[in-house]
């Protein structure tokens, strides 16, 4: 992709991952971190139809909100040992998704941790970026609206559950 193609982003962003039911959710765009992560709990390994491994989890998509959660089913690409901000090693499980922001999307590489103390339930890393993407640390919300009511980024076709 061109110079002159790449989505400017702000420190935080709406995102989409369409392919796990996540219609909105709010991500913190984190130079520094290499892989982006998805807030997830209850992860089972699953034997997929054909065989490949997947990985089955509930996440919490509205940040406070442990009361709405969605249901999320992926291949597993890879199993990581990720150091986390407090330099803590963590053993994860990395799917691949599409990601969609601002009109345009693309597979990227997201390991699966639980983030509930955590202020956004899903980091952007710079591989995700690479060649897409230019921040601008101090602006928000360049790529898109933000839901009129913040549950909206909850109401995922038929895969939402109420607890």
């Amino acid at each position: 992709m061109t110079k002159h193609k790449r989505i400017t982003v702000g420190w935080r962003e709406w995102a989409s991952l369409p392919e796990l039911g996540i219609n909105w959710i709010k991500c913190k765009v984190d130079t520094g971190a290499r892989t982006s992560a998805l807030h997830a709990f209850d992860i089972e390994e699953i034997e997929g139809p054909d065989g490949q491994p997947r990985a089955r989890f509930g996440m919490h998509p509205v940040q406070g909100d442990t009361d709405t959660v969605i249901y999320c089913e992926s291949d597993i690409i890879d199993r990581r040992q990720v150091m986390d901000s407090g330099g803590h090693q963590e053993d994860r499980l990395v799917i691949s998704t599409l990601l969609r922001l601002d009109e345009k999307e693309w597979p990227i590489e997201m390991t699966l941790t639980a983030r509930d103390n955590m202020r956004f339930r899903m980091l952007l890393g710079r591989t995700a970026m690479k060649g897409r993407i230019l921040v601008k640390p101090g602006r928000s919300y360049l790529t898109g609206h933000k839901p009129e009511n913040e549950s909206e980024a909850a109401d995922a076709a038929d895969n939402l559950e109420e607890d």
